[in-house]
């Protein structure tokens, strides 16, 4: 849910707004209304320094230091140093992969005089230097040319031809010989290995340019709010704005109060756009990030997370419909959250995971393989989805109910926020079209299920459409013409019914992708089998092996890719649409020391 703020207004003595903002910064609950790009020279410059911090930090990073290399001590300016390491890694780098590539090439030749090979062309006997594919060399031509063979590797042969030539495959000399090029070898090695020791030094007060980083990051923070502060009563005074979950009033008050600062307050408005703060519980905090991807809804609008923490989940395990794989991203994610630096999407991974391996087991799907004629399972095979509905495929029936069940979810909220923010009598339009849709699909289903006969259904259904058809065609917008609202109900009733066909069948990609995944998968087992055959020769078993594992994360890898972007779309698409949802709000950015 969206958290109700508070705006505070302050008005300051020129020049006390830096004392204040810090405290504030320190407090970490105010959200300064402020600039978030460079205006001048100052805040160019500070955010330089942070764009710096940033690379040398990740430069440190991904520097590929060898684990026997010992660390040499780093004392000094941290970030100065740093900086000429990584130039000087760069740069050693790409000479040692140079000379790496000639030795190499000069290898072959072995050791020879340069000198007397010019001394030997000036006498009228130069030496000609061959490189050519294996399958062309001709032995022959050792009878015709004074031609030695000086080595030969898997595809070609090298050979120098002394006088007269005309054979193919002729390279210029090579510039110095192998001894030579090896020592120059050598002394890059030294000198690059003594930069490494000196990196991993660096590595060792990698804390402290973070903390340098963050530090940076709270002047430049600092510096934005401070510049949005207003001159007022010819620059005597500045003003400034701030807002606050109302839930910490009495957190910021304190600091405020202390401070000695002249202050107001008041209930956030939609038209000061006040940022916007989520208070959710732990599960939907995870999907969050996804809403933010979107963007965050407006003051007066309402936050899509709960519902999209719900059907993200499930389309997702729809999408990969398989219970091994669903086991597979829960080890994933109970090992990520071992990890530092993806700790924080863990539980996503996890969640996600389980509820794969839930519908996977629904779906009677293990690695492909169909659980459901398992002798172990069936004691509970009334669990597992029927493979058909109504004559049609089980999967593909209830990834169309569901989606059903989404837009017609998406068509409740969009009336129930219009009606709070319209009040009842401005949105009859909207809950015309909900009790068309929502009230129709209901009515549907109960009669479907035998509940009501066929002649009440047929009253309900005249009755619904025409409470519906008043609201369409007719009430849609109270101060405006009634033949106006007829045609503006036509117009949306054409949008309307084409829109919705086409948002219902956009859910049968959850029953294709996992059909896909589903088949891919068998396929990848089927030929696993063929290798195997009956599995009484024990070497065949490790090609089959190979074959099945490599086959299967392999499809693992490619339907999560389908199995995240896809129930993203629905979700942004299908369910944003119907809901009337928009992103006309900001992030809540409290200024702080985090």
């Amino acid at each position: 849910m969206i958290a109700p703020m508070t705006r505070y207004g302050f008005i300051l003595l020129n020049g006390q707004q830096t004392d204040l903002l810090e405290q504030l910064q320190t407090l970490g609950l105010v959200d300064i209304t402020r600039s978030a790009k460079p205006m001048d020279e100052e805040s160019r410059s500070l955010l330089a320094d942070v764009e710096l911090l940033d690379g040398l930090i990740k430069g440190l990073k991904a520097a590929q230091i060898p684990e026997e290399t010992v660390s040499e001590a780093v004392d000094g300016d941290i970030v100065r140093l740093t900086g000429g390491m990584l130039a000087r890694y760069v740069t050693d780098t790409e000479e040692l992969r140079r000379l790496e590539k000639e030795a190499e090439s000069l290898r072959v030749w072995g050791e020879f005089d340069t000198a007397l090979v010019e001394k030997l062309k000036a006498a009228g006997i130069p030496l000609h230097f061959h490189i050519l594919p294996t399958k062309l060399f001709k032995s022959a031509w050792a009878g015709e040319y004074a031609l030695s063979v000086i080595g030969t590797d898997k595809s070609s042969t090298y050979f120098i031809v002394a006088g007269e030539d005309a054979l193919p495959g002729e390279i210029p000399v090579p510039q110095g010989d192998i001894r030579a090029k090896e020592k120059e070898l050598r002394d890059c090695r030294q000198h690059y290995d003594g930069v490494l020791r000196r990196i991993a030094g660096a590595k060792e007060r990698l804390g402290e340019l973070e903390d340098l980083r963050k530090q940076a990051y709270e002047r430049l923070d600092l510096y934005f709010a401070t510049s949005a502060a207003a001159p007022a009563a010819e620059d005597t005074l500045v003003t400034l704005e701030g807002y606050a979950p109302k839930d910490k009033e009495a957190e910021v008050e304190a600091v405020l109060d202390a401070s000695g600062v002249f202050y107001f307050k008041e209930a956030a408005s939609v038209e000061q756009n006040p940022p916007i703060a989520f208070k959710n519980n732990r599960f939907v905090r995870m999907f969050e990030p996804l809403t933010d991807m979107y963007g965050r809804p407006a003051y007066n609008g309402f936050d899509p997370t709960p519902f999209i923490s719900v059907f993200f989940m499930l389309f997702f395990a729809f999408c990969m419909g398989d219970c091994g794989y669903g086991l597979v991203l829960v080890a994933i994610g109970l090992l990520m959250g071992r990890s530092k630096g993806m700790a924080s999407l863990a539980p996503l991974v996890t969640t996600l995971g389980c509820a794969t391996a839930v519908i996977g087991f629904l779906f009677h799907t293990f690695f492909s393989m169909d659980i459901s004629t398992w002798s172990l399972f069936e004691p509970i095979q009334r669990v597992f989805l029927p493979g058909k509905i109504m004559g049609y495929d089980g999967t593909m029936v209830l990834a169309l109910l569901v989606g059903v069940l989404h837009i017609c979810l998406a068509m409740i909220v969009k009336t129930w926020n219009e009606t709070k923010n319209k009040g009842f009598l401005g949105s009859l339009g909207t809950w015309g079209w909900t009790l068309l849709v929502v009230g129709g699909v209901i009515v549907g289903g109960i009669s479907f299920a035998g509940v009501m006969d066929a002649a009440l259904t047929k009253w309900v259904v005249i009755i619904l459409g025409s409470v519906s058809a008043l609201g369409i065609f007719l009430l849609n917008d109270l101060h405006r013409n009634p033949l106006l609202n007829i045609g503006s109900g036509l117009w949306e009733t054409y949008n309307t019914v084409t829109g919705l066909l086409g948002d219902v069948l956009s859910y049968l990609r959850l029953y294709a992708l996992g059909l896909a995944g589903s088949m891919l998968g068998l396929a990848f087992n089927k030929i696993g089998m063929m290798v195997l055959g009956d599995g009484s020769s024990y070497l065949l078993w490790v090609p089959f092996v190979l074959i099945v594992l490599v086959g299967h994360v392999l499809n693992i890898a490619m339907a999560a890719l389908g199995a995240f972007v896809h129930p993203l779309r629905l979700n942004f698409l299908e369910f944003f649409k119907n809901s009337g949802y928009e992103a006309a709000g900001r992030k809540y950015n409290p200024l702080n020391k985090q």
